[in-house]
This record gives C-alpha cells, sequence and structure tokens, in this order.
C-alpha cells in the first residue's frame, strides 16, 4: 500500500503569531465596529465569563460567547462574526495591541499593567503615584482603533492606558476603577489587549487561492534527484465519485487490494487528459453552461467549482454534453442587454460591483458588514422584497464639500456683462461653441456669463487695493469672467464720507456709476492714486474727486445729506445675507463657490481663477452634450439651479461630519424606540393632510428665551413650506415640575387635542414673549387662553385643551430630558435640531438657528435623499401619518451609510435557460447577488467556491449568468484551482478547534507537470517554509504518497504614494526607513518615479515611518500624510497595520536646501563616499532561481564563480520563488566556501500589468526592478543565469568601462550557422527596430545601479513594459525583449562576445575563449538540460558531485545531531 499512488497535494498557509485566546479579543473588536458604547458593554459582559474559562471545552465555550454576542448583535451579525473568525479577520489587530504592548515595554513578572504618559504600574495601587506628575510628560499617542472609554471629552486629563487581556481578574480589578475615573472626568481611560508571555504557534489562514498550472514539457527542467522524507501516507478516507474509501476499508478489509484497484480505476476515469482537436473545443464553455444548468440548482454551484477547478481533467467529458439552440440565443440576448463581453466576469452585492481583481474575502466581509446595517434597518422598519432594493438604489448624494451661494442678488455690483456688453458684441454667442477643438489651455471668449466672480472687500483694508487691481487686470485683457464687487462698509446713517474712508468710498463709487458707468468707475478706480503698502483714506477720496471731477461738489456726494446713499443698505447690509459661514474678509466666490482663505492670496488668485475657468470648461462642455444647457438657457440660472447651490452658508447645516439617530430597532433599544415613537406621533405640526418628506424636531428648553426663538423660527419655516413636518421635545435646565414646564405642557395639550393649524397658530402665539412673561408672572393658563384665543383666525377646542392641560404629569418630560442626555447626548437646557434623523446641535450658548437657517436645512435634507425616498415610499399606498414617519427613517437610514459608488441594477431580460436562480428564505434579511460569469474563466476558479460561502454565512439571493463564450480556439483553462475559504469555525471530534483550513487537491491526473502559484490577496507577502518536493515541478507519477507544503505569510505589506509639494513630481531617489520605537531603523525603500510609489516590509503593530538619515534626511522635510495614524502635520509618521487589508498612504514632502543637491539622492555622491566603498571592494552577483533542477544549477553557478576569483563575494537571491530546502541548506555553502549572501524581495506592485504565468513573473523580477531591490550601497551588479558555468574571474566584468550606458549585454551569437533559421531577431520587427544594433542575450548582464537610478531607467523601463505588455501577443521573452526593445531610450553597452558563450548559437571553435558557459535551450534538439550539461562542460558533472556530497553531510549531521539548530537564512534577510 505504501507504494500506492495517490494523487493528492495538500497546501498550508500559516502565519507565525502570538498563541492568544482570540474569540476574547476578536469578539469585542467585530462589536466594537458598531460602536464604542457596544464594545464597552460586551467588555462588561465579557466579565462574566471567566469563570467558564476552567474545564470548559473550546466548543463549549465558543458556543457560550457566541450567545453571549447575540445579545448585542443580531442573527445576520453572529453568523458574519462567525465567518470573521473562520477567517481571523481580526487577528492581527489583536497582534497589533500585542506589539505595542511589547513596544511599551511591558513591566517584568505583570499579567496587565497601566502606562501612564510613559511609566508604568502593574496594580491599581500605582495609580495614583503615576497620575501625580503626569501633566509634566509628553501624552502618548491614541491610534484609530484605540478604545477609548465613553466619558467626558475633556483634553487636559491624563490618558491611562491599560494592557491587559479582557475576562481576567486583573483587567476587572483595573476595569472597575478606571472606568469610575473615566466616568467622573478625571481621566481618558484607553484599553489595549494584552497578554502576558504568549507563545508563538502556527494558525492556518484562508482566504486565498492556490493554482497548478500545467507547465509545457517542450525542454525537459525536471531535477533527477530523489526527494527524501516526502510523505507516503495514503489518505483512505477520500471519497472518489460516490464510493468513500475509509469506510468501505474498515467494513471489507478481505478486500482492500481489490478497493485499492477500483480507487484508481475511477480516478483514471476521470482523468483524461487526452489533448482535444480544435473543433472539439469551440462549445466547451457554453457546454459547460449547459451541464452546470441541467442540475439540481442546489448542486450548480458546486458542479461550476468543480468543472472550473479541475477543468483540464473534466474537459473531454463535456464535448458530449449536447447544447440548446434557445439557450445559445438567451445568452447572446442577455449579452447584449446588459452589456457585456462574452466571457468577462462581474459580481455584485445589492447592487454593489464587486472587482475580485481587487476585492478579496476579507474586504467583502467588510462590505457585507456595512450592507447588514442598511438591510436589517430597511427589514425592521417593514420593507421587503422588491422595495428594499429600489430603496436601496436610490442615488443618495454624496456630502458635498463646495457648496455654491446663490450670486444672483442685488447686493453685487456687476462691473461687466459678458452677454450685453458691447465690448464683447464680436464674440460667438453659440453654446455649441464650447464643444469647438481648441488648443489645450485656450480659454474659449464665448458671449455668456459663464465664469463669475464675485469679491466681498472692505474698501478701506490693505488687500482690497490689490484684489481690485487684479480685477481691472482681468477686464482690461477681456478674460470671459463677469466680475461683481459686495463692498462691505458701515451702514449707520449718522457716519458720512468725510469721518468714514469706507462710506465716503461706497458714495463716491455710486456718484461715478450714475454719472458715467460702472466699468468707467472700476478703470478710473481711486485706488490707484493709493501706494503699494498704504490704505484708502478720506483725504484720497476728497483729492481725487477734486481732481477728476473738479465741478462735482463734494458735501452733495460725501456729506451727511448724499444723494448717493440710497443703495448703501441694501448692497451692504446684505451682506449679512452672505455672511454667515463665509469666515472673515477677503473673501471670494467663484461661480458661487466660496475660494478659501489660502487661495485669498493676490499672487496666486490670477493663476487660480485661470485654471478653475479651464476645470469649469470640461462641466459646461458636458452639460451642452448632455443637452442640458442650449442655446435658450440663461446660462447663470442653470448654474444656481445646481444641486450644489444654497440660500446661505452655515457650517454646521453643510458640515461633511454628520451624525444621525437610528430608528431601526436593535438588541437593547427598545427603551429608546418608544420614545422616539411617542414623540413624532403626538407632537406634529402638519400643514396639510399629504405626506412630509422632512421631519424636524426641535429640542430645548423652551422656558428660556433661546429655546422659544428656536421653536418660532421652526414653525414660521413650517408655514411657509407645508412639506415639513415640526416636532418638539422638552429638554429642561433643572428637574421637571408643576412650576417649571407650564409652556411646554401647554404646547403639548395643544398638539394633542387641536387640530393642526389651530396647534400650530395657538403655539405660536403662546411662544411670543409677551405670552412667557405673561405666565412667568403668575398669569394662569386659562386666563391666557381667553387673551390669545381672541386673535386666532382657526377655532381653538378650548375644553379640551384645559382638560388635557390640568391632568398632564410631568413624567413624560423626565423621559424626554432622558432621551436628550442618553440618545441625543445634550446636557439639561442645551438645544439641537434633529432633521430626517440628522442630528444638529448642541448649539452654542450665543449660537442663532434662524428661518433662513431652517430654510438652508430643509434643502439640504430634500435635496441629499428624502424627496428621492418620498416618491418611492408613496408607491407603497400606506397612510400619510405613516408613510410620513416611514420617509423620515428610511432617510435617516440611507444618508447615513458610508456613501460607496453607484448601485447597479443589472436586470436579465430572459432568463429560463442561462441564469442560475437561488431563492431566499422567506421573512428574513437577504442580499442581493448577480454573478456574471463564463464558467471555465479564471474568474469562475474564484467566483463559484465564494458564492458558496456566501449563500452559507449570509441569506442571499442569487442569480448566476452563464456569460459564456462561442467558438474557443483554444483550452480556456490550463490549471487546476482551489479556493481556500470556509464559512465558519470548525471543530475535532474531540471539541478542539482544527487546525484550519488547506487547499486540498484530489483526483489529479498522474502525466502533466505541475507547477505551484500561491495567488494571495495584495499586501500578503508569502514564501514557501517546508516542503521535500519541487514545486515548481510536480510530476505525481513519480511521487509516493502524498505532495504537501506550507507557506508562511512573511510580511503585511505597507504601500505609499511620494511627491514633492513644490513640483508636484515624485522625489525620485528619495529613501525611507520603516522602524519601531525600540528598533527605529528595520526596513529601508526607495521611491520610484513612477507614480511616487514606495513599498515596505512589516507586520502587525505600530510603526514609524521615517526619511532615512544622511542624504534624503538633509533635502527633504516631510510636510502632510495622509493614510496614516498620526495628525497630517505631525513630525512622526505613525502607521498602525491592524488588519489583512492593504495599507496604502500618501506622503507629501518639500526641499530643505538648493534644488542641485538632488543629484546626491539621484545617484552623484562625493568622492570621498566612492572611496569608501572601493574599500570594501565586493562583488555583488545576483540571480534567479524556480524548482529543485534550476536551484541545483545555481549551486553550481555559485561554485563555479567563486573558483575563479580572489575577490569577496555576496550573492543577492530573489527570495519569492526559492524553495525551502535551498534556504536551508544556503547558510552552510557559505560557511563552507566563505561568501555572502541576502535574499532580496519585492512585491509586484498592483499598479504594474500582473502576469500570470510563473516563468513570466520570474522574468519580470529580473529586469523591472533593479532599482529597487538592492540597497543604495550597491554600486554595480551582475546578474547571472543559475544554469551558467563561470569560467573567469567577473570582477573583470565588474570593472568594464561601459561607456555611459546604464548596463550591459552580450550579443547574440551568429557563428553557429546551422541556428539561422532559428534567428529570429534578424528579420520581421527586430530587424527594423534594431537596426545597425545587435539583439542582447538576458543570460549575463552588469548593471551601473548608480546611472541607471540616476537616469530613472527603472522607472522607464516600467512605463514601457505597462504600455506593451497589455497585449499578450507582445514580450514573449519579457527579460530579453524589453531592454531590446527599449534600447533606443535606455543604451545598451555591447559586451565581448566571450563573456557568454551558447553552444545553441556560438560555434565550437569560439567556445575556447570563453568566459561563461550557458545551458542555453536548443529549439532544434530540445535536448534535456542535464543532459546537455555534462556533455558540454566537463567541470559540471565535478562540480555537481562535490555539492551533493556537502549536502549529504549537512543532512547526516541533521539526522544525528536532532538538537542543534541550523543558522536561519532570516539573520541575512535585512529586507531590501
Amino acid at each position: 500500500l505504501v507504494n500506492t499512488v495517490y494523487d493528492l497535494l495538500c497546501i498550508k498557509l500559516c502565519f507565525l503569531w502570538y498563541n492568544l485566546r482570540t474569540y476574547d479579543f476578536i469578539l469585542p473588536e467585530f462589536i466594537g465596529e458598531d460602536g464604542n458604547e457596544k464594545f464597552w458593554q460586551f467588555v462588561d459582559t465579557v466579565k462574566e465569563l471567566t469563570v467558564y474559562k476552567q474545564g470548559e471545552s473550546v466548543r463549549s465555550y465558543y458556543n457560550l460567547i457566541l450567545k453571549k454576542a447575540g445579545q448585542f448583535l443580531t442573527d445576520l451579525q453572529v453568523n458574519l462574526l462567525r465567518f470573521a473568525l473562520a477567517l481571523r479577520s481580526y487577528s492581527p489587530a489583536v497582534q497589533a495591541f500585542q506589539q505595542i504592548a511589547s513596544d511599551e515595554p511591558p513591566p517584568e513578572a505583570c499579567p496587565a499593567f497601566i502606562s501612564i504618559h510613559g511609566q508604568h504600574g502593574c496594580s491599581t495601587k500605582d495609580l495614583k503615584k503615576l497620575l501625580k506628575a503626569a501633566a509634566g510628560r509628553p501624552k502618548p499617542y491614541l491610534y484609530n482603533k484605540d478604545h477609548t472609554y465613553p466619558g467626558f471629552n475633556k483634553t487636559d486629563v491624563p490618558i491611562v492606558i491599560l494592557y491587559a487581556e479582557i475576562g481576567t481578574k486583573k483587567f476587572t480589578s483595573f476595569h472597575k476603577v478606571l472606568s469610575e475615573k473615566a466616568g467622573e472626568g478625571t481621566l481618558i481611560y484607553v484599553l489595549r489587549h494584552f497578554v502576558a508571555n504568549p507563545k508563538p504557534k502556527k494558525m492556518l489562514l484562508s482566504g486565498y487561492g492556490v493554482e497548478l498550472a500545467i507547465k509545457s514539457t517542450e525542454y525537459k527542467a525536471v531535477d533527477d534527484t530523489k526527494v527524501k522524507g516526502a510523505n507516503a501516507e495514503e489518505d483512505n478516507k477520500d471519497e472518489v465519485q460516490g464510493f468513500v474509501f475509509g469506510t468501505l476499508k474498515k467494513s471489507h478489509p478481505e478486500l482492500e487490494e481489490q478497493l485499492v484497484e477500483l480507487r484508481r480505476h475511477l480516478l483514471e476515469s476521470t482523468n483524461d487528459m487526452v489533448p482535444l482537436k480544435v473543433w472539439e473545443m469551440q462549445d466547451l464553455s457554453v457546454q459547460a453552461a449547459a451541464r452546470i444548468m441541467s442540475v439540481p440548482k442546489f448542486d450548480a454551484l458546486k458542479l461550476m467549482r468543480d468543472l472550473s477547478q479541475n477543468f483540464p481533467s473534466k474537459a473531454r467529458s463535456l464535448t458530449r454534453v449536447a447544447v440548446k439552440q434557445e439557450m445559445r440565443k438567451e445568452i447572446e440576448e442577455n449579452q447584449k442587454s446588459i452589456g457585456v463581453h462574452p466571457g468577462d466576469g462581474e459580481l455584485f452585492i445589492n447592487g454593489l460591483h464587486i472587482d475580485l481583481d481587487i476585492h478579496n474575502p476579507f474586504s467583502i466581509l467588510d462590505i457585507l458588514r456595512g450592507e447588514a446595517r442598511v438591510l436589517e434597518g430597511l427589514h425592521n422598519l417593514g420593507i421587503k422584497g422588491e422595495h428594499q432594493g429600489k430603496l436601496l438604489r436610490l442615488p443618495v448624494n454624496a456630502v458635498d464639500d463646495s457648496y455654491a451661494l446663490d450670486i444672483r442678488h442685488p447686493a453685487i455690483m456687476w462691473i461687466n456683462d459678458i452677454e450685453n456688453d458691447p465690448v464683447y458684441r464680436n464674440w460667438p454667442s453659440g453654446v455649441q461653441e464650447l464643444l469647438r477643438a481648441t488648443f489645450p489651455g485656450v480659454i474659449r471668449q464665448i458671449r455668456h456669463n459663464l465664469f463669475n466672480l464675485v469679491l466681498f472687500l472692505d474698501p478701506v483694508r490693505e488687500e482690497s487695493v490689490e484684489l481690485v487691481k487684479l480685477a481691472e487686470l482681468f477686464y482690461k485683457h477681456k478674460i470671459p469672467l463677469r466680475i461683481g464687487f459686495v463692498f462691505v462698509v458701515d451702514t449707520k446713517e449718522e457716519i458720512d464720507g468725510f469721518s468714514d474712508a469706507g462710506v465716503g468710498f461706497f458714495r463716491l463709487l455710486n456718484y461715478i456709476a450714475d454719472e458715467y458707468d460702472l466699468s468707467q468707475a472700476l478703470m478710473s478706480m481711486l485706488y490707484n492714486q493709493v501706494e503699494g503698502g498704504e490704505t484708502l483714506s478720506v483725504d484720497t477720496i476728497s483729492a481725487y474727486l477734486k481732481r477728476k471731477f473738479p465741478k462735482a461738489k463734494a458735501e452733495r456726494i460725501l456729506g451727511v445729506e448724499s444723494e448717493y446713499d440710497d443703495k448703501r443698505q441694501v448692497r451692504t447690509c446684505s451682506y449679512c445675507f452672505f455672511e454667515s459661514g463665509l469666515g472673515s474678509l477677503p473673501l471670494a466666490l467663484f461661480n458661487g463657490v466660496p475660494l478659501s482663505p489660502d487661495e485669498m492670496d493676490p499672487d496666486e488668485l490670477e493663476t487660480l481663477i485661470l485654471q478653475r475657468i479651464m476645470d469649469t470648461t470640461t462641466t459646461f462642455q458636458r452639460a451642452v452634450f448632455m443637452g442640458q444647457l442650449t442655446e435658450d438657457s440663461n446660462v447663470v440660472d442653470h448654474l444656481m439651479e445646481q444641486a450644489n447651490v444654497v440660500p446661505r452658508m452655515n457650517p454646521l447645516i453643510l458640515s461633511t461630519d454628520r451624525k444621525y439617530l437610528d430608528f431601526t430597532s436593535k438588541p437593547g433599544d427598545h427603551l429608546k424606540l418608544s420614545i422616539i415613537d411617542s414623540l413624532h406621533c403626538s407632537h406634529t405640526f402638519l400643514d396639510e393632510d399629504g405626506m412630509s418628506a422632512v421631519t424636524m424636531w426641535i429640542a430645548g428648553d423652551f422656558e428660556t428665551v433661546s429655546g422659544r426663538k428656536l421653536l418660532l423660527g421652526a414653525l414660521k419655516r413650517q408655514k411657509a413650506s407645508p412639506g415639513v413636518r415640526v416636532g418638539v421635545i422638552d429638554n429642561p435646565s433643572g428637574k421637571p415640575s408643576d412650576d417649571n414646564t407650564v409652556l411646554y405642557r401647554a404646547i403639548w395639550a395643544s398638539l394633542l387635542t387641536q387640530k393642526n393649524k389651530a396647534a400650530a397658530e395657538f403655539v405660536q402665539k403662546l411662544l411670543r414673549e409677551e405670552s412667557s412673561q405673561l405666565l412667568q408672572k403668575g398669569t394662569k393658563m386659562k386666563d391666557l387662553l381667553m387673551q390669545v384665543k381672541e386673535r386666532l383666525r382657526n377655532g381653538m377646542d378650548r375644553d379640551a385643551f384645559e382638560k388635557k392641560f390640568n391632568t398632564l404629569e410631568v413624567d413624560f418630560i423626565r423621559s424626554q430630558q432622558l432621551f436628550c442626555r442618553d440618545v441625543l447626548k445634550l446636557s439639561p437646557g442645551q438645544q439641537a435640531v434633529i432633521s430626517n434623523g440628522r442630528i444638529l446641535g448642541p448649539f452654542e450658548e450665543q449660537e442663532e438657528f434662524t428661518v433662513e437657517d431652517f430654510q438652508l436645512l430643509e434643502k439640504i435634507t430634500l435635496s441629499s435623499s428624502a424627496e428621492k425616498v418620498k416618491a418611492k415610499v408613496k408607491l407603497m399606498g400606506m397612510k400619510a401619518k405613516h408613510a410620513s414617519d416611514l420617509v423620515m427613517k428610511v432617510d435617516a437610514l440611507l444618508t447615513a451609510a458610508p456613501k460607496g459608488e453607484v448601485r447597479r441594477d443589472v436586470h436579465f431580460i430572459k432568463d429560463s435557460h442561462s441564469v442560475l436562480r437561488l431563492s431566499p428564505r422567506e421573512n428574513e434579511v437577504f442580499y442581493d447577488v448577480v454573478a456574471i460569469v463564463d464558467p471555465l474563466t479564471r474568474e469562475a476558479q474564484k467566483m463559484s467556491p465564494l458564492l458558496i460561502v456566501l449563500s452559507q454565512v449570509v441569506n442571499v439571493r442569487l442569480q448566476v449568468f452563464m456569460n459564456c463564450r462561442a467558438k474557443l480556439s483554444e483550452m480556456p483553462l490550463k490549471s487546476f484551482y482551489r479556493f481556500v475559504l470556509e464559512s465558519d469555525v470548525n471543530f475535532l471530534a474531540n471539541n478542539t478547534v482544527s487546525p484550519g483550513p488547506v487547499a486540498r487537491f484530489m483526483e489529479l491526473p498522474e502525466s502533466p507537470l505541475l507547477t505551484l502559484i500561491m495567488i494571495t490577496p495584495e499586501s500578503w507577502m508569502v514564501q514557501a517554509v517546508s516542503s521535500p518536493h519541487d514545486l515548481d515541478n510536480i510530476h505525481l507519477q513519480e511521487v509516493n504518497g502524498v505532495v504537501t507544503a506550507e507557506y508562511e505569510l512573511e510580511h503585511l505589506l505597507l504601500e505609499g504614494h511620494c511627491f514633492d509639494l513644490s513640483t508636484g513630481q515624485p522625489p525620485r531617489g528619495l529613501q525611507f526607513t520603516l522602524g519601531m520605537s525600540r528598533d527605529p531603523l528595520m526596513y529601508d525603500t526607495i521611491v520610484m518615479a513612477n507614480l511616487g510609489y514606495f513599498q515596505l516590509k512589516a507586520n502587525p503593530g505600530a510603526w514609524t515611518l521615517k526619511l532615512r538619515k544622511g542624504r534624503s534626511e538633509d533635502i527633504y522635510q516631510i510636510l502632510t500624510h495622509d493614510g496614516t495614524d498620526s495628525p497630517a502635520d505631525a513630525g512622526d509618521v505613525l502607521v498602525v497595520l491592524n488588519s489583512f487589508h492593504s495599507k496604502i498612504v500618501k506622503v507629501r514632502v518639500s526641499l530643505l536646501m538648493y534644488r542641485g543637491l538632488i543629484y546626491s539622492i539621484t545617484g552623484g555622491g562625493s568622492k570621498k563616499d566612492d572611496g569608501e566603498k572601493k574599500k570594501e571592494d565586493v562583488l555583488n552577483i545576483f540571480s534567479v532561481a524556480s524548482g529543485h533542477l534550476y536551484e541545483r544549477f545555481l549551486r553550481i553557478m555559485m561554485l563555479s564563480v567563486l573558483r575563479h576569483t580572489k575577490t569577496p563575494v555576496k550573492f543577492w537571491f530573489l527570495k519569492n520563488y526559492l524553495s525551502p530546502s535551498f534556504k536551508e541548506t544556503i547558510a552552510h555553502m557559505a560557511e563552507k566556501y566563505g561568501f555572502q549572501y541576502e535574499l532580496v524581495q519585492y512585491k509586484w506592485p498592483r499598479w504594474l500589468h500582473q502576469q500570470t504565468e510563473k516563468q513570466r513573473i520570474i522574468w519580470g523580477y529580473k529586469i523591472l526592478f533593479l532599482d529597487v531591490l538592492f540597497p543604495l550601497a550597491v554600486d554595480k551588479i551582475i546578474f547571472v543565469d543559475a544554469d551558467q558555468i563561470v569560467r573567469a574571474d567577473l570582477k573583470d566584468l565588474r570593472d568594464f568601462d561601459l561607456e555611459g550606458a546604464p548596463y550591459g549585454y552580450t550579443p547574440f551569437c551568429d557563428s553557429r550557422r546551422e541556428m539561422e533559421g532559428y534567428r529570429f531577431w534578424k528579420s520581421g520587427y527586430w530587424a527594423s527596430h534594431l537596426g545597425h544594433r545587435k539583439y542582447h542575450i538576458s543570460a549575463l548582464y552588469v548593471v551601473d545601479l548608480k546611472k541607471f537610478r540616476k537616469i530613472a531607467a527603472g522607472d522607464r523601463l516600467r512605463g514601457q513594459y505597462q504600455a506593451l505588455s497589455q497585449d499578450p501577443n507582445s514580450l514573449s521573452n519579457l527579460d530579453q525583449d524589453l531592454p531590446n526593445n527599449m534600447i533606443h531610450q535606455v543604451a545598451i553597452k555591447s559586451l565581448p562576445q566571450e563573456w557568454m558563450w551558447c553552444e545553441t548559437w556560438c560555434d565550437d571553435t569560439s567556445k575556447v575563449s570563453a568566459k561563461t558557459i550557458d545551458l542555453c535551450n536548443n529549439p532544434k534538439t530540445k535536448e534535456p538540460k542535464l543532459t546537455a550539461a555534462a556533455r558540454i562542460v566537463p567541470e559540471w558533472v565535478e562540480y555537481d558531485n562535490e555539492i551533493k556530497q556537502l549536502l549529504g553531510r549537512v543532512q547526516e549531521q541533521e539526522d544525528t545531531a536532532t538538537q542543534k539548530q541550523t543558522p536561519s537564512p532570516s539573520q541575512h534577510d535585512k529586507g531590501y
């Protein structure tokens, strides 16, 4: 049985992090994402679970803690929690806290400790002592994911950070004391997870793919060395075609041999790998779809997964499937109707597009969580079925941060009019002119007021002089800009032009405008009389008037009785209309949008306005093209009717930071919702019986003047706008009693007993100051009612009112006061306005909220989504009262949800034959999932298992459209694939947690040669750490037992983009370092010119990003940064890696010194530096290898290099594809032969076109990242192919004069004549492209890295690669074709021919002088590498035997001395 071949592979991916009791940590992290309060409530609950830990099985404890989580989470959220636990998605967050704690560092023998401004304590007794002097020490950084105990928001109190394990006794004692003190406001309490003395433990990951690609066997490249130590155990429990052989062998032990034969027969019958004819291939895609659609729908996804992931062995069986014509026709019709190309793969969750090239299970979990809040909200509000989708897909406007003011106002004094002024009469007047082509940068001159600039100025301020002169410049140069002014001057009538320069200026301006015209007024502006640095004065104005208009009487123009002052109230006092929110003068509006204070610098404003004109032209062009702006349109009206135009600026209303009430019921929210229902059901003013799109609640103390004023303003707005409802919530300053709540009880009684109009009118009378004063003086409500009733236009039921008023208790006011405190977060007496659930407030004491503000709030609420929600709710046919409530609740829910991309409604016109449909469970929250996929594509390999897991995790309504391709001309898939993903934590029979998911390949064919590729999320850097097998060349015919491999998540990637603020360009060559507080230089990297990109290896924890000490730090400084965990302007750039997601930061730097010094960053240096480097005199050799055969060649190449040089050698190997066995033995070779080595690693950037074939990826690494793979200290590097044998001193090649070229390659030989027909570079494209130049081989080249970086050769090569690689037929030999293609842009120095001899292309006579021999593939003979090596190079066999003996001795030492530890390659891995 041991020798029986079982076609099975088992791949694991683990991470070696601390062994933490993860449920205690991950659950609060998960729950905490719903709010900080939920986190702390759960923490209090978990305290009780400490007792259950002892003696309970892991499964029991898991179930118990999930049950506790159910108190805070809905059933759907618990399912998502299970999925998160299966993914271990919160492990990095917990690990990050552990790493931050170890950076403190923790005091010895402390199971939990506190850190107060850098000092530590192990018990609550230390707290008082540590707090005493805390204020004198710097405060610690707090991170975004930190958990701060809810209390007073004070900034002047000490910060206490508790590092503890939730649920332990030590935590409980600390938590009790700290939470009390935080509640009192004496400190800020922050909790971070921490376990004392954790032990590292391997945990298996999921969320990645494993591909077994079928390799070409045109050239034999398999090592003939036998693998030792392979796992020869068979897995007899496997099911094959319905037979469970483990069970059968137990039941029938006497038939064991026959069962083995049957299993082999079944496997071989399914693994038919005979190549298909072209005519058999053409319908495979549709045949696969037909097969999937023919099985029961609950099995269809599993069949799609099986067909796509095992396609090479399933292909022949598909050729026998018949396809109906109706299916082909339906597929074509659906493809046209939804606009997809055949074969494309798309996934939509609730209409959101999920790009599987970008998204992974971790980000999809986040999307599911975000959607769950909205879906559950809609479900709890009673919205189900089709209505759910319609509301979800509403285009809820994102918060606009560029609101515009309406500029059609009499306060603005326009000095020109593009449409009507004669000076512009020769300009074309049609808006179609906008679409006419012009040269870039040309401003179109069209007779329309397309561009409008309004300047708000105080005439006597110094800045006004330059701004007016700039406006005059625009006017004189006929820039198509309409210019207007609002001059802000004193509006008191007693002030005249002789006492105030501003008033004098204004009256003089009006005089010139009335007697002459405004353009004349501007051009003859007396500002020309003001010297630079001075301000306008009364004397300047009087002198100007006397000189320019000698006949004018100064008294009549400037004096108290001026005839030119009539517009001062309109044109200056109206400034109040604009003033709110615009800030201090001077101000400017471009097409109504305010410019920021930074943009008001006159030196910058000219460029900025011209740039705004260019940018806005694009918007107008789009409007003309779409027919929104026509010849008949008034352009200014069109501008002012846009959604971002508001009548007034109020930062509180327009702020992008918005808080919303949650109207949907959640566990523990029933008390809050009962108060809300009583609030908006009983006491709402409604001006009409129809639906309301906007519901406003006014919260405040209505016994105060400001409270009454606030409510009165809302009622006035409600009267003018019938679609608004107004509700009232009392928040008294003190304890409610009969005496201090008279007014509010009267309001409440009128609401409960009177009709809407009568109640609204009566309450307005009550709120007037005379009524309030009468009540405060002791007037009885009965008497006040007599006085008020006479003045009411609408009849009032006085008896009903009096009865209700006299029987009202104050208890309901107490409940409202609690609601204000606990839900609205208001202190007693504070005021707030709630509009469709959005909370504005609390208001400051002096802050006013006027009728105009209510108008603005209504407009913003309506325009964002309320109107659209109302239209959809109206179709549900509900009563107006309930419909209005629903609009308010749905609006709050949708606008509070994070804004994502536009949701798409994918509708299939026919779905009988080509769409797989799975219905959701009824009366439960469901996700609407639409997948468009060809079942025989790489997308299907990943999407089918993902859809299976999705349907297990959440309730889905699933539609899968078979987007098949017709008439295939080649095999659509050439690989086997597994996607490792589980929906829940699995347990073993003994109730312990299973180790985790693995990629298992069953039923693989024995004949093909396979190569293994790990397909992981973008930010993961993984490496193989254990496998005796050659994972690059897996041939199951030659393997006994199970092929196993273990990979490790070695690093999480920190990526970034860096730009120089002064130039806007990337600071090419700038160096960054990444480290922690105790080890500041752990990794470093260089900024690319391509997008300013850089990447650094890291792991969970808090990291500090710095400019590298030396030239980078001397020349540049970091100014701002985004995506980091420290303030944007902080000197230290702190980055916390706490998830499996990609972390991308943006850094902006500026020059500190003279620009010329940039030379020293990009490669220049002093002679002293060069001298120091020459002293080292190290020969740097770079090589790549993948697979045991090429690693065998690599060792021989290394030995041949060392035998021919006396110079110290340092080898650099690409770590990404080296086998575990090579990494284990390289240290022994280094010790034996006395060389240095380093493993370099770089993740292929996401923005650079990805290769999918392993060989092409390796080729890419040979040429695309030479500038960033190695540290700057390496001046020259020589690349030597693994299958080369060196016969000369490579020092000669290093010192070879490249004559200014960045690298040198050897040209291909021409001397072997019989190969002439294979020299592709001598004809076609290459012959014309190269001209007289030669085509060079990439097996050996030398790179001058200083020159390479200086001329940005790496950036140029990547740019050209990006352009060419989109075409699958280009760059067939990527590492060789790319530098030859770029020979005109990046010069190649041709090395002498003897540096590279290859039998395929060079004749035998030239072999004598060969300095290196390359074992090139021979396209004519296709001779295997090993045979060729022994035949061509006599010394190769000697080298091979020598290394075999060394490796044999190493193996013997490891076998005999099991305790001896071998040097780890990680010691040499510096991370460049």
